[in-house]
This record gives C-alpha cells, structure tokens and sequence, in this order.
C-alpha cells in the first residue's frame, strides 16, 4: 500500500482554537479524517504527526526514507529559521510539499520568505486547511 506522511509543526495541535480567523476552526483531528478518507478511497495510507520540537520533525523526515511516497509537511513557525529541518528534506529522497493554511505571502514580512520551500517538491499557502487535499491529490496525480 502507497503512503504518505503528513507532518505538522509546532502549535498546530491548537488549530481550530489558535487564532481561527487566520487558522480556521477544524481541529488537526478533524483535518487528519479528511484526508485519510480522501487517500483511503484511492487505496493509500496516511500516518500523521505533529511536534512542537524541532528534533522529532526530523527524526520523522529521516525515517520517511522507504516507507513513503511523499510528504505533507506543514512546518509552521520552522517555516522561517529551520537550516535544519531544510538539511533534513536535502537528505532524503521523498518528495516534500509544504503547506500553509495562512496565506504566508500576504502576512508579517518575516513570514515570507521560506528556507524549506527551495528544497521542496511544492508548496501550497492560503487554502486553509484544503491545501493538505490539494497536496495529496499532487501525490495522487503523479504517481498515475
């Protein structure tokens, strides 16, 4: 069975009460069902995990090796100082898209610019929380 790993960074396990006008108000539960129900009805799996740590994300992205098709990776606030988490994705061979529920491009200037995104397969911003459907129909479309 093909697979793919949704990772999500630090204060996600808040969305749907952190900030609901930038975030909106599902829950990462309720984002994760979706998209496990999406994937499963293509005959795909799905494992999920979040991290406030910065260690623990990478952890994940060096174990991804072999076991994934792909990566959906939300690295929130890392987005914008993680030379690490970009060495991680450098390091592996597994596709990575980025996500973002805000539109990071119309926000604070520091939000702007991502380290992560030039060693990314793409990277998705401004959807909500759509944009983890949009990039594992990515997922999907490629691999037909």
């Amino acid at each position: 069975m093909k697979r793919l790993l949704m990772l999500n960074g630090p204060n996600l396990n808040l969305l749907g009460k952190r900030e609901p006008t930038i975030y909106g108000n599902s829950g990462l539960e309720e984002v994760e069902t979706e998209l496990r129900e999406l994937l499963d009805v293509h005959g795909w799996g799905l494992s999920c995990f979040q991290s406030n740590h910065e260690g623990e994300l990478i952890d994940h992205i060096h174990k991804a090796e072999g076991q994934f098709e792909g990566i959906i990776f939300n690295p929130a606030a890392y987005t914008h100082t993680s030379v690490a988490l970009r060495d991680a994705i450098s390091a592996i061979s597994v596709p990575v898209i980025e996500v973002h529920i805000s539109n990071v491009h119309n926000r604070e200037p520091f939000r702007r610019e991502s380290l992560l995104a030039p060693v990314c397969w793409g990277q998705i911003a401004g959807l909500g929380t759509i944009g983890y459907k949009v990039a594992a129909q990515a997922f999907l479309e490629a691999e037909k």
